[in-house]
C-alpha cells in the first residue's frame, strides 16, 4: 500500500511539475491568437506604439508604470510590481483586484494554460521590439 501511496505522490508532483514548465514555456502560436483579445490597447514588436495602453516590448523584469510616453494611474506608478512569469499570471487573470485603481478595465484570462501561452508570446518580445 505504501509503494502505491508514494507512486501516486509522484505522480502528482510530476503533473504539477509540468504544469507549472507549461507556464514557463508556452506555446508562442496560441499566446500570439491570446493577444489578439490585447490589440486594441496595446502594441508589440519594432513599430509598436503606446495606445490607449502601454507598448509591451520589454515586459519580462520591468517595472510598472515605466514605458516612457505614456500616462499611467498613480495605482500603476506606484504598485511596485516587477514584471515575471507569476505575477503577470496573477495581474492578467483579475488586473483591478491586483492593482485597484489601474486605468486597465480587462476583465481577465480565468485560463491558467491560456495565461502561461500569452506570456510566453510577450515574453519573447526584447526593449526594442526584437524577438529575443
Amino acid at each position: 500500500m505504501t509503494r502505491w501511496l508514494t507512486v501516486a505522490v509522484l505522480i502528482a508532483a510530476g503533473c504539477g511539475s509540468s504544469q507549472a514548465q507549461a507556464v514557463q514555456t508556452g506555446d508562442l502560436a496560441e499566446g500570439e491568437k491570446s493577444f489578439r483579445k490585447c490589440t486594441a490597447c496595446h502594441d508589440i514588436g519594432p513599430t509598436a506604439k503606446n495606445k490607449v495602453g502601454p507598448i509591451l516590448n520589454g515586459l519580462d523584469g520591468r517595472k510598472t508604470g515605466t514605458i516612457e510616453g505614456y500616462s499611467y494611474s498613480n495605482a500603476n506608478k506606484n504598485s511596485g510590481i516587477v514584471w515575471d512569469v507569476e505575477t503577470f499570471a496573477q495581474y492578467i487573470r483579475a488586473p483591478l483586484q491586483v492593482i485597484p485603481g489601474t486605468k486597465m478595465a480587462f476583465i481577465g484570462i480565468a485560463n491558467e494554460k491560456e495565461r502561461g501561452d500569452l506570456w510566453a508570446y510577450l515574453k519573447q518580445f526584447a526593449a526594442d521590439g526584437s524577438k529575443k
